[in-house]
């Protein structure tokens, strides 16, 4: 048997602009889409995913938005935290973290079993990723609206080497993805 080792994957929606979030961390921006557009894709790219990580800001965010369940259910997650959060829900794969970004993306990349790594958010800790040289690809839903202010996509603390662009999908009511690898 062939065993495939998958891959560090920053997925994630932003404005033209550049922003995943309003400086508030709100998304109504975001949300006033709708998902249908955008469901079979997210399935295909989710049934790919074998562990997640991600900020405490983007945990509190789902907890507020779904208080008594968990979307991604036993899947083993990360959440990046120095302080003390709400305890996760029953029957998540929820775990707190800190420390050195090298040792937790290894956590996660086994964690993962061969499967992708998705990098949820937000764009500090895809950055912290990118600065290690821990990301594969970034894919980014370009959706068609500005906010002028917000919490950037990747803030990075200097230049990243080029990327290629991998692929790209477009969707139903001006939303785009462009794929890039860092390799």
């Amino acid at each position: 048997m062939l065993f495939t080792m998958g891959k560090v994957l920053y997925y994630v929606a932003s404005s033209l602009d550049g922003f995943i979030a309003t400086e508030d961390h709100n998304l109504d921006w975001l949300l006033a889409f709708g998902f249908e557009v955008f469901q079979d894709h997210y399935d295909k790219f989710i049934a790919g995913v074998g562990s997640l990580v991600m900020g405490s800001a983007t945990y509190e965010w789902m907890g507020r938005q779904e208080p008594d369940s968990w979307p991604y259910g036993a899947l083993p997650c990360q959440v990046l935290t120095s302080r003390t959060l709400q305890a996760p829900p029953a029957g998540s794969g929820v775990r707190f973290v800190s420390g050195d970004i090298g040792q937790i993306c290894a956590d996660a990349v086994r964690d993962a079993a061969g499967r992708n790594v998705w990098v949820v958010g937000g764009g500090d800790v895809a950055a912290q990723f990118a600065e290690a040289g821990l990301l594969d690809e970034m894919w980014v839903t370009y959706m068609p609206v500005a906010l002028g202010a917000g919490r950037r996509l990747l803030p990075v603390s200097a230049p990243t080497a080029p990327m290629r662009l991998a692929g790209t999908t477009s969707f139903n009511g001006g939303a785009a993805e462009l794929r890039f690898s860092f390799s």
